[in-house]
């Protein structure tokens, strides 16, 4: 997975989109990286609150999901 700048901004946060989601897509997330937080937004409504992960966790979560 690589990732792209999402055209959409959140304050104070580089917000990526995967290279795998495109814009028709029906469901994209969106995540930020911060020195101790990996945050996670719905792409499709930006307004919503984001979910916060340690990097740890949101590793563990990647390693789960890839392997189902």
């Amino acid at each position: 997975m690589t990732t792209k700048p999402s055209t959409k901004d959140g304050p104070g946060l580089n917000w990526f989109k995967s290279s795998y989601s495109t814009a028709d897509g029906p469901s994209c997330v969106e995540a930020a990286v911060t020195p101790g937080t990996v945050h996670i937004r719905d792409s499709k409504d930006i307004h919503l609150p984001h979910l916060g992960f340690t990097p740890g966790s949101w590793g563990d979560f990647v390693t789960y999901a890839s392997k189902n």
